[in-house]
């Protein structure tokens, strides 16, 4: 009997899926001209499968995006925008400093 239930739930735990890990990351957009562009950039970036969130700030010339990285990449996000018209490339984050 613990025999059948050990393999049971040993299955269950290999067979279930692999949860997905949301990211955040923030494309640097410096092609962003006009308080306009933004809205072409937003709607490229919320077409690609698994983003969740896009915010995009013209001032910065930046869009932080939020999506799901079993399904799109960084790379595929930036080929989003170059493909509307914006090249864009990951902003680099500053180092944290180390106590």
């Amino acid at each position: 009997m613990k025999k059948t239930m050990i393999t049971t739930i040993l299955f269950l735990l290999f067979s279930m899926p692999t949860l997905a890990v949301e990211k955040t990351v923030t494309l640097s957009v410096p092609g962003m001209t006009c308080v306009t562009c933004p809205i072409t950039v937003k709607a490229a970036l919320g077409q690609v499968a698994g983003v969740s969130a896009v915010d995009v700030r013209f001032e910065e010339r930046d869009a932080t995006v939020t999506f799901d990285d079993e399904k799109t990449s960084v790379k595929q996000l930036t080929e989003a925008t170059t493909n509307a018209g914006y090249p864009s490339t990951l902003k680099a984050t500053a180092p944290k400093n180390q106590s």
